[in-house]
């Protein structure tokens, strides 16, 4: 089975994520795709629960259909979260699975510093998306919205209408999250 790996803080997940998703599905050699929160950010930003955020994944998940879904892999691991232990570990665990790796054109740059960067690029296929202001070769950019952008507004008490599935503007509203 062919699986596009999609990791991310996921703080909160929003609607471009969900785009991604779809976008991948739709047009790339894979069987599903799962989102992968991340347990612990290497670069120590400050998270919401990772309960929370996996629930968020699952929701948003679900409204892509049966292919696709959240793993609670990273969370299972602990630690910081490096993408090549944990593809490392789900190779492991599901050794009928080839991993293929979605990454936004605007971080492509960035992945020879990350942990075992040879490795990773060397044995993990990527599937490149575009996002505002950045193709990557790839025909389609993604619109530049963020978790960060997302966040803010709503701390802020402004609108984030049109920015997260409505299932997980639900669950952020029911569990106030982000809020200031």
């Amino acid at each position: 089975m062919r699986v596009a790996f999609f990791g991310g803080s996921f703080n909160p997940p929003h609607v471009a994520h969900q785009l991604v998703s779809l976008y991948v599905l739709e047009t790339a050699p894979v069987d599903e795709l799962w989102l992968v929160p991340c347990w612990k950010h290497p670069f120590d930003k400050a998270l919401a629960p990772y309960a929370q955020r996996l629930r968020m994944c699952e929701l948003a998940a679900a409204a892509l259909g049966p292919r696709a879904r959240a793993s609670d892999i990273e969370g299972r691991l602990g630690g910081e979260s490096r993408t090549l232990l944990t593809i490392q570990a789900l190779r492991e665990e599901r050794p009928d699975c080839e991993f293929q790796l979605i990454v936004g054109a605007d971080i492509e740059p960035e992945l020879p510093l990350w942990h075992g960067a040879e490795e990773l690029l060397r044995t993990v296929p990527r599937i490149v998306v575009g996002r505002g202001g950045f193709s990557g070769g790839s025909p389609v950019a993604m619109p530049k919205l963020s978790s960060t952008e997302v966040r803010r507004r709503l701390a802020a008490g402004e609108s984030v209408a049109g920015l997260l599935p409505k299932t997980v503007a639900d669950y952020i509203r029911e569990h106030r999250l982000y809020v200031g």
